[in-house]
């Protein structure tokens, strides 16, 4: 019970500390700069048709998945292709981009790099030929009976709304006037109250976030007080708690109600800083589901993930790319970590670089699991080919080790 209780509490603070704190960050950059502009942004990216995969590849490029999850509620509006969709997700790196910048920055540039052009031609054939749509979705369908797939179509003429989408009505803007959906004497003044404390969390977070990983990641024990150990234990789950509060209460007596939107324009800093607040506990909540269900099934059946991703021969690569189709931060940490440390090879991290989606794949899964689904396999197909030639070509032809290349 003791172990059961050390995982649960570990999970909410390096959830929040080692994600949360470095998704906020990205993420109200983002509103800022569309604050700033006046909505600008998006819109370059939704009136440049034939840019819209290339702009979306260099949001997903951005450390952590702010970027990502800016393109994604684009898409279910109807106004960036399913390409875009592709491209972003898969050039994303997610928070483990952190990981290997700050302790192998020059694999960090030649992973990266690859991911993002593979994402953006895989991007640019899944609107320009659909890439084998028909199969793809009967393999979908085999999976799931019910599922009818309806990523990766044919854009011609331009972007629009998807037919297959049914949404209820209009596409969602996240635009309203309205403001909170809900007023109470109490509810409203403590979730405002909640808001200010959690970026303050998300500001001592981001800091000691950063430390621990100049610090090359090492195990942090469960401890209180002033130090750095009660710190990151105080700030973690403090943070942690507080967005579980403002996802499931205080998003409807601060902001509109809704998440997983894209927003035009901000009315103020303060409306920027609570819309990134919001999508970011949204984004925490299943950071924090998946941290819990990848440390309970280690806990319980002695299965390592990481162990399986560094099988020695091709299988190394195919092994990150698979990885790479678990949803969320966590396990990619993880990957990443174990490649600073020496113990994957450079084929293995590119792989799992190109077929991981990081956070930003929540928001799709919530609104169109079916395109989430599509766009992880066209994903995961361009990272195991590049992953294994990768494999097959990096000693013989560049005459390079793929153990340790670029780490600190």
């Amino acid at each position: 019970m003791n172990e059961v209780l050390t995982v649960l509490l570990g999970s909410l603070r390096d959830g929040y500390v080692q994600v949360s704190a470095f998704v906020a960050v990205t993420v109200l950059a983002f509103g800022l700069v569309q604050y700033w502009t006046g909505g600008a942004v998006i819109s370059a990216i939704e009136d440049n048709e034939r840019l819209q995969v290339a702009f979306g590849g260099l949001l997903g490029l951005t450390p952590g998945c702010g970027g990502a999850i800016v393109v994604m509620p684009l898409y279910v509006r109807g106004t960036v292709s399913f390409g875009t969709v592709v491209a972003t997700l898969g050039a994303t790196a997610g928070d483990s981009a952190f990981v290997i910048l700050a302790l192998a920055p020059e694999a960090a540039l030649y992973s990266y790099a690859i991911a993002f052009a593979a994402s953006v031609a895989t991007g640019y054939l899944v609107d320009s030929y659909g890439l084998g749509v028909s199969r793809i979705d009967a393999a979908v369908a085999q999976l799931s009976p019910a599922a009818t797939p309806d990523g990766g179509t044919v854009v011609n003429g331009g972007v629009g709304p998807n037919p297959a989408h049914d949404y209820g009505g209009p596409a969602p803007t996240h635009a309203h006037e309205s403001g909170p959906d809900r007023e109470s004497r109490i509810l409203t003044p403590l979730s405002h109250l909640a808001h200010v404390v959690w970026w303050i969390a998300a500001a001592a977070g981001l800091v000691l976030g950063s430390l621990y990983l100049f610090r090359g990641g090492p195990e942090i024990p469960l401890t209180t007080g002033l130090g750095f150990d009660g710190l990151f234990t105080i700030v973690g789950i403090t943070g942690a708690v507080l967005s579980l509060y403002l996802y499931l209460i205080g998003r409807h007596y601060v902001g509109e109600g809704e998440i997983a939107r894209a927003r035009d324009s901000f009315k103020s800093a303060y409306d920027t800083l609570t819309h990134a607040a919001m999508e970011t506990s949204f984004v925490t909540v299943w950071v924090l589901v998946a941290f819990l269900v990848y440390e309970y099934v280690v806990l319980f059946s002695g299965v390592n993930v990481a162990t399986l991703a560094a099988t020695a021969g091709v299988l190394a690569p195919i092994g990150g790319a698979a990885v790479g189709l678990i949803p969320g931060c966590g396990p990619q940490i993880l990957l990443a970590s174990v490649y600073a440390e020496g113990g994957l090879p450079f084929s293995a991290l590119t792989a799992n670089a190109i077929a991981q989606d990081g956070d930003a794949l929540f928001p799709l899964l919530a609104v169109d699991a079916k395109a989430a689904i599509v766009a992880t396999i066209y994903n995961f197909l361009p990272a195991v080919v590049v992953g294994v030639a990768l494999h097959l070509l990096w000693g013989p032809v560049f005459g390079m080790a793929e153990f340790g290349f670029g780490v600190l």
